[in-house]
């Protein structure tokens, strides 16, 4: 297993995960489009017209099922651009550390991750590496992307909480699998930009708010499954609250500047919590409340 790394990329870093001998890259959050999103007090927020232009060639894919009150369906985009770099990407990348959940790998092949880059980054848009995306983050690493997807098991009626929205490359995994997904990312600029791709990229089912990931999204909970990526001391207690029982979280847990544990943590039917550590990692803390504990 290779990294690929260059004083740039790791001048970027958000987290590093231990993986064996090697080192693995991901950013802590990802970044990249803008339009009206909720914001925590309820009020839309302002922004700027995006200035990623809408891909050309593009398609969908629509689901059988109802997706609730008002959508219809669960219509998912699709690109023949740069196909072959994605299906290269999920074997060599993926499949070949492991990674075998056919919903996530599907999801892979299948979200164009130059769509969620900077036009100076797109050569490097399915390279093995995160990249920098802008104001000091970057977009994770392919492989970490997968990881944490399968860890969530998803089924297509589950509701999903991701707490980081970044460039909206993770939300627009999860929503491959579930068009239930909410996120929440504590960076306005970076949560209106990320609303914006999503929207003008065919991801109309993922909500976006600006706020404090800490808090969750209470008036949306209970929630089937919850990634966060950045890392806390501790498991935020607001997020446990709002985990449905048999629900799962995937966060990496651990003090600032040191060796944290990426764990998934299952939620039992009577409320108490199992988990278990899926690496050894290194992300950037987590911003606001948590900060304060």
């Amino acid at each position: 297993m290779r990294a690929k790394t260059s004083l740039r990329q790791i001048s970027n870093l958000t987290a590093i995960f231990l993986v064996g001998a090697s080192l693995v890259f991901p950013g802590c959050s990802d970044q990249s489009g803008t339009a009206p999103i909720a914001r925590s007090d309820g009020r839309a927020t302002p922004v700027l017209a995006s200035s990623a232009p809408a891909p050309a060639e593009v398609t969908s894919s629509t689901s059988a099922g109802n997706i609730g009150s008002g959508s219809p369906e669960w219509i998912r985009p699709r690109s023949e651009e740069r196909k072959a770099e994605r299906l290269e990407m999920v074997r060599t990348q993926i499949e070949g550390r492991g990674v075998s959940d056919p919903k996530t790998l599907e999801a892979m092949r299948n979200v164009p991750r130059h769509w969620f880059v900077p036009d100076s980054e797109s050569s490097d848009a399915y390279s093995d590496s995160p990249l920098p995306i802008g104001r000091g983050q970057t977009i994770s690493q392919p492989y970490i992307v997968a990881l944490m997807t399968q860890a969530l098991a998803l089924s297509d009626s589950d509701k999903v909480l991701e707490v980081g929205t970044g460039s909206g490359y993770q939300a627009a995994v999860l929503a491959e699998i579930t068009p239930h997904v909410w996120s929440i990312e504590i960076e306005e600029a970076l949560a209106a930009r990320a609303a914006k791709t999503l929207e003008a990229r065919g991801y109309s089912t993922v909500r976006v708010r600006a706020g404090d990931g800490y808090l969750g999204w209470p008036e949306a909970a209970p929630f089937d499954a919850i990634i966060v990526t950045c890392a806390p001391n501790r498991i935020p207690q607001p997020l446990i609250d709002q985990l449905r029982p048999g629900g799962r979280i995937c966060i990496p847990v651990g003090e600032t500047g040191g060796i944290q544990h990426l764990v998934l943590v299952t939620k039992t039917p009577e409320g108490a919590l199992s988990s278990r550590t899926l690496e050894l990692v290194r992300f950037v803390p987590m911003m606001g409340i948590s900060q304060k504990e």
